[in-house]
């Protein structure tokens, strides 16, 4: 095992760790800007109705999108696991 393959496992997990979360993530900034946006408009400065749409949208992403994340957390174990016998050799 060298750096170079250190680098490209690191990589590929910081890849795959913005892939699972970006689209909860994507759904919870278009939500609260809306609402911040809402906020403004009608003066409202209530610091907690921001809190129960941020869940709701990301549970919501959670369920379109779960099939797809687990497929690409189950493709990157099996890369993982088949990356062991060069690391150990």
């Amino acid at each position: 095992m060298n750096a170079q393959m250190v680098v490209a496992i690191g990589r590929e997990a910081l890849s795959v760790t913005l892939m699972l979360a970006g689209p909860m993530l994507l759904f919870a900034l278009i939500i609260g800007l809306t609402v911040s946006v809402f906020q403004a408009i009608t003066q409202i400065n209530e610091m907690t109705l921001t809190f129960v749409p941020k869940i709701l949208s990301v549970a919501l992403a959670l369920l379109v999108f779960l099939p797809w994340m687990i497929n690409i957390a189950t493709d990157f174990t099996k890369h993982m696991f088949e990356l062991i016998p060069l690391l150990i050799g």
